[in-house]
């Protein structure tokens, strides 16, 4: 089980609709949710225990940084691969599943906004990458 759960997503609205999934999971002390995602990168840099697991439901538009911005970072700076990300989107474009293969540790796979408690679900209960070794991709 994840220890922390980051919502990363610049519409604070769209956090709380997310937050209130995570509610009825009865996971609302494990939530941390960021409008910032300056904010958020700091929270997984300075973070006491890097061997716990946390995962990251990551807003891909957003105007100080984008998603794939956000994982660039990660990756330069070699944050833990404990870190899941599953990227919440509204867009459709396939060029991002794409361009998420460039951040295999990290990212777990894609759901659309806003999160339903079926989504949470599915992903808190993933132990597997989005995209496995033999260069298959499941979404």
């Amino acid at each position: 089980m994840y220890k922390e759960i980051y919502l990363v997503d610049d519409e604070e609205l769209i956090n709380t609709i997310n937050a209130i999934q995570f509610r009825k999971l009865g996971l609302e002390d494990k939530i941390r949710s960021f409008t910032n995602p300056e904010l958020a990168l700091d929270g997984l840099r300075f973070r006491e225990d890097h061997s716990e697991r946390l995962i990251v439901f990551l807003d891909i538009n957003m105007p100080e940084m984008t998603g794939f911005e956000f994982l660039e970072f990660m990756q330069l700076e070699r944050l833990p691969s404990q870190i899941d990300v599953v990227i919440v989107t509204s867009s459709d474009r396939e060029d991002d599943l794409e361009t998420a293969k460039k951040y295999t540790e990290y990212v777990r796979g894609f759901v659309k906004k806003p999160l339903r408690k079926e989504d949470i679900q599915n992903y808190l209960e993933m132990d597997t990458a989005l995209f496995p070794n033999d260069g298959a991709t499941t979404v």
